[in-house]
């Protein structure tokens, strides 16, 4: 079945059980077939016989009528017409015994000694023999009667028999085609359903950037071929995966090292160890000393967030307690909170949520050191989560200037900063939020901002699984 795709595949399968089916039901159709000539056949047995019987009893009638005449009056008239009852009577007799000589011979031949009988006793005039003759097929005339009901009754439990018999022969194969059907109908389906699961899971490891694993995907012709070329794509993609990373590496250590070399000059020079500096020249090297920092941030925080985007697809997903995971995520900001004199509070229902505590983490991480950049000293920071609409919803509110209208559609692109700039010195690259929206969006969420009077709001979302 390797040759076959999976149309032909479907197809065959489809006509397997449309064979096996129609087969039971052919079967059953030739059965009912059989049994109705079978029934016809009997009932016009069971009439010619019961005509018969009657024919011979009437006959018997005429006989002993004919017989006594013809004792009396010695008409040769008379004596032919008994002689003729008695050649019908031998007709209707040959008939039963046709029908089952088993059951109407023995009677039959006894009625015809006793006719035979009765014509000589006609022959010799002798009236005590001819009325004992007729007395002789009067009792053999109810011993027929009575075998005819006999055989009737047993060609209808025959009848019944062979009814019954049909019945549990169709009943077993039409079980047998049914299950035979049902045993076909799931070796399709696994034969059928299990690549399409490989392919899935395949993709799925794709898509998580797990690259290490061949793949492999049994069936049909036409879905092996499909597991060959996700193959090569896995190749591909794992030859572009191992270039990202020689590319970072190289443009880490190529702009890396030389600014730290331009950073520890400019700190000699500040130091004055070449000599003294006057006041303009001390000016240009804090101007340059400024920039390279600034430099060496923008390069480690493009790095960082290439990395983050390229590792936002491997989920570990895990239940986690909501409540502690937003006071640990308070926790570790700690000491930018006391530096800045903040407050930060938690108002979460204690709860078990679904999904990659880890890369929450760093999306809160983001969100709360944004916060805390743009919140004015002595102010206070939020973090309210729960489940609406069946979504956990984490949102991180501060009392800052807040995101401009003009910045509120591509405030979560890379590298862009809102208009409002935050008091304190040091300013941000502009990367915390799109790896906040990478992070989320990976495991099926959105991030966005809410409308809010005062300060920023924000709002992630993720699915609640329960």
């Amino acid at each position: 079945m390797h040759r076959f795709s999976f149309r032909v595949t479907l197809l065959l399968g489809f006509l397997l059980l449309a064979i096996l089916l129609g087969a039971a039901a052919l079967r059953g159709l030739i059965a009912l077939e059989d049994f109705a000539v079978q029934s016809r056949r009997s009932a016009d047995a069971a009439v010619q016989v019961t005509a018969d019987l009657q024919q011979l009893a009437e006959r018997t009638v005429d006989l002993e009528r004919s017989a006594r005449q013809f004792l009396v009056l010695k008409e040769p008239a008379l004596r032919e017409r008994f002689d003729a009852l008695v050649a019908e009577a031998q007709s209707a007799l040959d008939r039963l015994r046709a029908s089952d000589a088993g059951y109407f011979s023995p009677a039959a031949d006894d009625w015809g000694k006793a006719a035979s009988a009765l014509q000589q006793s006609l022959t010799d005039m002798d009236s005590p023999a001819a009325l004992t003759a007729l007395s002789s097929l009067g009792e053999l005339n109810e011993v027929l009667a009575d075998n005819g009901r006999q055989w009737i009754e047993q060609q209808n439990a025959s009848l019944f028999s062979e009814l019954e018999q049909n019945r549990v022969r169709l009943f077993s194969q039409v079980l047998a085609s049914v299950s035979g059907a049902l045993v076909l109908a799931v070796v399709m389906a696994w034969w059928l359903i299990r690549p399409i699961g490989r392919l899935e899971s395949a993709i799925e490891r794709l898509g998580q950037s797990r690259f290490d694993a061949p793949i492999h995907i049994p069936g049909p012709a036409d879905l092996q071929a499909v597991g060959r070329r996700l193959d090569w794509l896995r190749l591909r993609l794992a030859d572009l995966e191992a270039n990202r990373a020689r590319i970072l590496r190289h443009v880490s250590h190529e702009l890396k090292t030389p600014l730290a070399a331009l950073r520890e000059g400019v700190s000699l020079l500040q130091e004055e160890v070449v000599g003294p500096l006057a006041p303009d020249q001390r000016e240009v090297a804090g101007i340059l000393e400024h920039n390279a920092r600034a430099l060496q941030q923008q390069i480690e925080d493009l790095l960082n967030y290439h990395a983050t985007v390229f590792d936002a697809a491997r989920l570990n997903r895990r239940r986690v307690p909501l409540h502690t995971m937003l006071e640990v995520a308070i926790d570790e900001q700690r000491l930018q909170l006391q530096s800045r004199n903040l407050i930060a509070t938690v108002d979460c229902p204690r709860l078990q949520v679904l999904f990659d505590p880890d890369k929450v983490r760093i999306a809160l991480a983001n969100l709360l050191s944004n916060a805390i950049a743009y919140s004015p000293e002595g102010s206070e920071i939020r973090l309210q989560a729960g489940v609406q609409d069946n979504k956990v919803f984490i949102d991180c509110i501060d009392q800052g200037a807040g995101v401009a209208a003009a910045d509120a559609e591509r405030i979560f692109d890379p590298f862009v900063q809102g208009g409002r700039r935050p008091d304190t010195r040091q300013q941000g690259s502009g990367v915390g939020l799109s790896i906040v929206r990478e992070l989320i969006t990976a495991q099926g969420g959105k991030v966005f901002l809410m409308d809010s009077e005062r300060g920023a709001h924000f709002r992630m979302e993720l699915p609640y699984e329960q």
